[in-house]
């Protein structure tokens, strides 16, 4: 979920296609077909999915996401299962300006969040304000942390800047499914098997003082960092027994 930023009421009220990024006869097919298919997938294989959430104390959402305001971060592989039971929280997700970003942003506007579009590579600015804004207006936001392409596993430090910014605390969580199709791409993105089951581990929120300094901040992106593996190697772990 990752890349460029508009006006915050802009995107609320039109989270489609990116005005400033063309696109060919081609590559709208393929838009429509990739975020089509997408979408019929998650609509079938969604609600059979078996969840079962596991928050760490003070944690900042329920079982389907929602709660508090939150900066919540969490890897890209899980996004497909993230999609399903996080769906019409009116979330703000940071997508790219990339064409894959393209067809992200349309799939999850369909599912009740609010793509953002900006990455580290292009338009962070904007989209960081972005996501300020739409945490004033009530919203949680959410990074999909080593996108848009990695490293896998490797956080970025936009939720930590965030944080520092706004005050609202980060949330990190993972969501693992026991019986998945894995992709051969760079994130190894997770495809949900029907009737599979799913941990989501949600984290203990990280608060982020708004005099921190450098080294602070380094610090408490290492926090980050430690706590999204934290909480993958737990929701993997509930199906190693």
């Amino acid at each position: 979920m990752e890349q460029q930023a508009q006006p915050a009421t802009e995107q609320k009220s039109n989270p489609g296609p990116d005005p400033l990024r063309a696109f060919s006869v081609r590559e709208r097919v393929q838009l429509a077909l990739i975020t089509w298919a997408a979408t019929l997938l998650i609509r079938l294989i969604g609600p059979t999915l078996r969840y079962t959430f596991v928050p760490e104390p003070d944690c900042r959402c329920n079982d389907h996401g929602s709660g508090p305001v939150c900066i919540w971060a969490f890897w890209h592989r899980c996004v497909i299962a993230a999609t399903q039971r996080c769906r019409n929280n009116q979330i703000a997700v940071m997508t790219s300006r990339s064409f894959d970003g393209e067809y992200i942003a349309r799939i999850i506007a369909k599912f009740g969040f609010i793509p953002v579009r900006g990455s580290s590579s292009r338009g962070a600015v904007g989209a960081l304000i972005g996501m300020r804004r739409n945490l004033e207006q009530g919203h949680s936001v959410a990074f999909t942390i080593d996108g848009p392409r990695g490293p896998r596993y490797v956080a970025k430090p936009g939720p930590v800047l965030l944080a520092k910014k706004t005050g609202v605390p980060i949330g990190c969580f993972y969501i693992h499914v026991e019986r998945a199709w894995v992709l051969n791409s760079w994130d190894r993105m997770l495809i949900p098997k029907p009737f599979s089951r799913a941990v989501f581990y949600a984290s203990t929120p990280i608060s982020v003082p708004s005099d921190a300094d450098d080294e602070q901040m380094e610090s408490l992106h290492m926090m980050m960092q430690k706590t999204l593996e934290r909480c993958r190697a737990n929701a993997e772990g509930a199906f190693s027994n």
